[in-house]
């Protein structure tokens, strides 16, 4: 007799499918749009927003401090990869946990990671709406908040293709945008001899300040900076190759954008060496003044809400939406089925993207944004450590793999302890908020905990 409280495997579900579920998304995504995908999430601008910063607690070698965050990412990168080709599910590091160690410590994992995912849209939603509203005074940040979710809201409904499409049109704005600086930067510097006036090593290498704290700083700063190249994951069920797509696009991306990150920065640096004369919070923008004068500045203030309030925020309403599914087609969250509902015409989990809708809003109005930044990070971080652990565990330990001790030893090691190390790093307020979170987490999975064992994959 089938028990009430389990989902139940679909007659359609097989191998050939890769999961043990009806295939309710659809699948129509392939390499190129989870690149994509991936490239919006992290943002290529991201650095414009916090140039000014990092370059303080960096003395001013910001496209170091990205190059350590390559290096100190990749490795839960991989973790990513291989999980992901063994488990093609939409639910992320939660189904891998959750298959991969253990079902209990799996919706750990998978609540964790709400707490990154969910506060997400409206910490962005948050900062743009302060942003135009420093250009606008007149228009409430409300209105802002408001536009910007029922705009990436419809775009989520209506189809994953349409947010592809979507994806493509906003990176390619975030790329011309880029473009023009950089072409702006190179006549400055090395054609009308401004700035550095020419080639510098000191934007990578300054002896006098590097050390084990310059190392610790930037490892803090760049690990942050990579968060989001795991959203890929969670579009595993609208993937035509989830195997190997999920985690070719997975790494590829963090390539992609670290290198993009590490160009940018560097020509920045270039352009004003001075980095103690910038603002914190607009210094890559008034370099963009230097080089393009008040026109891009303003452009590039533009272009970077457009990044950020409609972007990457569509990609993380779209990843957390997913999430939400997944945790709530294995009916291990309260309102499972609502969560599950998947909408008959555009295939999209649309009660989970309203949901998400609903809170941001509400999130972004009525939380700080230094609240909310801090508890993205602890729950992100504190989801990685597990990821990596399984790894270990499942392929090394279970599956008995015990000749590829890089894959399977070395390289989620040297993740764990990357993003253990972050994660030791947060102040004391943080560990409270995001502390509180994993308790309740903790609580509630053990309440419901007869219904976390998971279906096996055929």
């Amino acid at each position: 007799m089938t028990d009430p409280k389990r989902p139940v495997r679909a007659p359609d579900a097989g191998p050939e499918a890769g999961t043990p579920y009806r295939q309710e998304l659809a699948r129509t995504l392939e390499l190129r749009h989870l690149l994509v995908f991936g490239m919006i999430f992290m943002v290529p601008i991201a650095p414009w927003a916090v140039y000014g910063f990092v370059a303080r607690e960096s003395f001013g070698m910001v496209p170091l401090v990205y190059a350590v965050g390559i290096v100190a990412m990749l490795f839960t990168a991989l973790s990513y990869k291989q999980l992901s080709a063994e488990f093609p599910i939409a639910g992320s590091v939660y189904s891998y946990v959750q298959r991969g160690l253990n079902p209990y410590v799996g919706f750990i994992a998978g609540w964790m990671i709400l707490a990154d995912y969910l506060l997400i849209p409206a910490l962005i939603y948050a900062f743009s709406a302060s942003w135009l509203h420093g250009l606008l005074p007149g228009v409430p940040p409300f209105l802002w908040v408001l536009g910007f979710v029922v705009f990436n809201t419809a775009i989520n409904i209506l189809g994953i293709r349409l947010q592809s499409h979507a994806n493509f049109v906003l990176l390619l704005t975030e790329l011309a945008a880029l473009g023009v600086f950089v072409a702006l930067a190179i006549d400055f510097v090395f054609v009308r001899g401004h700035g550095a006036g020419g080639w510098s090593l000191a934007p990578f290498y300054q002896p006098q300040h590097l050390d084990w704290s310059f190392v610790a700083t930037a490892t803090s700063i760049a690990a942050l900076s990579f968060l989001g190249f795991d959203a890929i994951s969670t579009l595993a069920e609208e993937t035509r190759e989830p195997r190997k797509a999920i985690g070719n696009a997975t790494v590829l991306s963090l390539l992609l954008l670290g290198g993009i990150f590490i160009g940018e920065t560097y020509l920045a640096a270039l352009v004003h060496p001075e980095y103690t004369t910038l603002d914190a919070k607009l210094g890559f923008f008034e370099i963009g003044r230097e080089v393009g004068g008040p026109v891009l500045y303003l452009a590039m203030i533009l272009v970077n809400v457009i990044a950020a309030g409609v972007a990457n925020a569509l990609a993380a309403q779209s990843a957390i939406a997913r999430i939400l599914y997944s945790m709530g087609r294995d009916r291990v969250l309260p309102g499972a089925g609502f969560l599950a509902r998947v909408h008959p015409r555009w295939k999209t989990p649309v009660n989970a993207t309203l949901l998400v809708a609903v809170l941001s809003i509400l999130l972004a109005l009525a939380v700080p944004e230094e609240a909310l930044l801090k508890l993205v990070n602890f729950g992100a971080l504190t989801a990685f450590m597990l990821l990596n652990v399984t790894v270990f565990v499942y392929f090394y330990i279970k599956r008995r793999r015990h000749r590829q001790v890089f894959r399977y030893v070395l390289f989620p090691l040297l993740g764990l302890l990357v993003v253990a190390f972050v994660w030791s790093g947060f102040d004391r307020i943080t560990f409270l908020t995001g502390g509180t979170w994993l308790v309740i987490g903790i609580a509630l999975g053990a309440a419901r905990r007869e219904r976390l064992a998971p279906l096996e994959l055929p």
